[in-house]
């Protein structure tokens, strides 16, 4: 493991109380960044100052960079992958990494089923099923995932969002038991919205996730539903995430283009300033109340 030298970062406010669900802002940087830049932006984010006690925040980096995470990242910034292998074990799997390497190395975390990987690029895309074994792989190597869904716009044109939501969640409904679901985060990805400079507005992304809670809740089991977080990725910022993480269904962000920036913490800090959220309560599925 290579976490040991990492300098230690500080925190700020008031934890999540009991039974509330603590945000999580992952930041994916995707197929970004040489040596040179990402050693700068853990500098920047190493000097960012503290982060909130109720948010929990980990960082995907490529796989050639994580272990500058995973020696020179504050400590209380998560390393995460963005993919691992679909095989259970090492062995003769050639180009693949598995989740037993990655946790291995130091990960924490795993993103798995982007809608970028579910579409494909020069290549076949993953399918539900194949996103659904991959996450309970990850899971049984003792990672946690990230656990990515979302509808194309033709499909929120077409009023079909929680069919798309749904299919894609189904398949890991059937495999994963209560207990994996308490080391799964749901990051709801309006495909139309990532990347483009659109984003759903809180409104919208509020009944999605309530929407997709509930789903849990009528598939799963009410406890799960009350428990999971639900992230929201699709152009998340500075400028709007306040907004967006004051909803009482979205409980984080999945954050691409911003987490190349500094203004990866003013999302950070938009949690803090979006802490008016409500206890969950033990008989209702939906929301923090």
């Amino acid at each position: 493991m290579l976490s040991d030298s990492r300098p230690k970062g500080s925190s700020t406010g008031e934890p999540a109380k009991e039974g509330e669900r603590k945000y999580l802002i992952g930041g994916n940087w995707k197929c970004n960044g040489t040596f040179e830049s990402a050693n700068k932006l853990i500098g920047v984010f190493n000097e960012a100052g503290p982060i909130p006690a109720n948010v929990e925040v980990a960082i995907a980096a490529p796989y050639v960079h994580l272990g500058l995470l995973l020696t020179g990242l504050r400590s209380d910034i998560a390393a995460c992958a963005q993919d691992c292998g679909l095989n259970e074990k090492m062995g003769a799997y050639t180009g693949e990494v598995s989740a037993s390497q990655l946790l291995d190395c130091g990960c924490t975390w795993v993103i798995i089923g982007h809608s970028e990987r579910r579409e494909g690029f020069g290549m076949a895309g993953e399918d539900s099923e194949l996103v659904a074994k991959k996450v309970k792989v990850a899971l049984d190597a003792g990672l946690k995932v990230m656990f990515a869904i979302g509808e194309k716009k033709e499909e929120r044109e077409a009023g079909t969002t929680m069919e798309v939501c749904a299919s894609q969640l189904e398949p890991a409904s059937k495999i994963l038991t209560e207990s994996d679901w308490e080391n799964v985060a749901i990051a709801y990805e309006p495909v139309w919205a990532i990347g483009t400079g659109l984003t759903a507005t809180p409104e919208m992304a509020q009944e999605t996730h309530a929407g997709i809670r509930q789903w849990v809740s009528d598939n799963v089991s009410a406890k799960v539903a009350k428990e999971v977080r639900i992230q929201y990725g699709g152009s998340m910022k500075g400028a709007n995430a306040e907004e967006l993480l004051a909803q009482p269904d979205i409980d984080g962000g999945l954050i691409g283009g911003a987490s190349l920036k500094a203004d990866f913490f003013n999302i950070i800090n938009g949690a803090l300033n979006s802490s008016t959220r409500e206890v969950v309560d033990e008989t209702a599925c939906a929301g923090k109340k």
